[in-house]
């Protein structure tokens, strides 16, 4: 996706606190390498929980997201639409400050108050209201404090871990299916989870919803006065996305074989019909994943 290269950019959504060795306890989470360490992204990858993993990966202790001030590198680096075209942090800026931009008008049309999240960017591992995280987590929304959690060397792991062809919609894609899961938040369709598995589990059904959210957002990005209109290559690379985090795809890279019967995401095919229904009708009331097949 390309900035308009005037667009106004707001950093101060975004705590940046890279860098910084946080917490003080080591990795409570993560660690490993290889087959391990894929399997641990995948658990959490685009809305998981990391307080879902004590029993992969040990016990997991937070602090209310504590994490102290944020950098001033990116009030000083990424003010303007050009800034993002031309650095990738600025760039990640641009895409939460258009989504959340989207959603207010969305929530002011139908007669409710947004209530912005904030990003914050990490690297290795952060205390969260939900936990600590690694950046082996991937990037999550923490409910618990309202902040979507992102080390931006993701977007690397999304290309070499993944096989994602990557690209800016691809990245934004990744932003936009967190501040979905904002958004069920904000309506309390993220309470009273069971727990459950499988194809049409409504854990599938939610993460599914987040990623027709991010299409919704697509259709309506260059609206928000940040984004020039969005090609068909771009669109393309997004579905490429949502099909590499797909759990068929996971699992048949982890573990050489596909069960439906534990996925928590949705399969490639799953995420990218509804990555399309979203972008298709425009519209966050054409994202009802939770009646009928998903």
């Amino acid at each position: 996706m390309t900035f308009k290269p005037g667009a106004s950019l707001d950093p101060s959504q975004i705590d940046d606190v890279r860098g910084r060795r946080l917490g003080g306890r080591g990795a409570a989470i993560g660690g490993g390498g290889g087959i391990g360490l894929i399997i641990l992204i995948a658990y959490v990858l685009l809305g998981g929980n990391p307080n879902d993993l004590t029993g992969l990966s040990g016990q997991i202790i937070g602090d209310g997201g504590n994490a102290g001030p944020a950098s001033t590198e990116l009030a000083n680096s990424c003010k303007t639409g050009a800034d993002a075209n031309a650095r990738e942090d600025c760039r990640i800026v641009g895409y939460v400050n258009s989504v959340q931009a989207y959603w207010t008008q969305e929530f002011a049309a139908s007669g409710r108050t947004y209530q912005p999240a904030r990003t914050r960017f990490f690297t290795d591992q952060i205390n969260t209201g939900c936990g600590v995280a690694s950046a082996a987590s991937g990037p999550f929304y923490c409910p618990a404090d309202k902040y979507v959690y992102i080390d931006l060397g993701f977007f690397d792991d999304l290309r070499t871990k993944f096989g994602a062809k990557g690209g800016p919609l691809a990245e934004a894609y990744v932003l936009a299916h967190e501040y979905g899961h904002h958004v069920q938040d904000l309506l309390g369709h993220l309470t009273g989870a069971s727990g459950a598995t499988g194809a049409t589990s409504q854990s599938v059904r939610t993460e599914l919803q987040a990623d027709c959210y991010a299409g919704v957002w697509t259709d309506n990005a260059a609206s928000t006065g940040y984004l020039e209109p969005v090609t068909d290559l771009q669109i393309a690379d997004a579905l490429d996305a949502a099909a590499a985090v797909g759990d068929d795809r996971i699992q048949a890279k982890t573990q050489g074989s596909v069960d439906p019967d534990s996925w928590t995401h949705g399969s490639a095919a799953q995420r990218q019909k509804w990555f399309t229904a979203g972008y298709k009708s425009g519209d966050p009331g054409g994202c009802d994943t939770f009646s009928g097949t998903p």
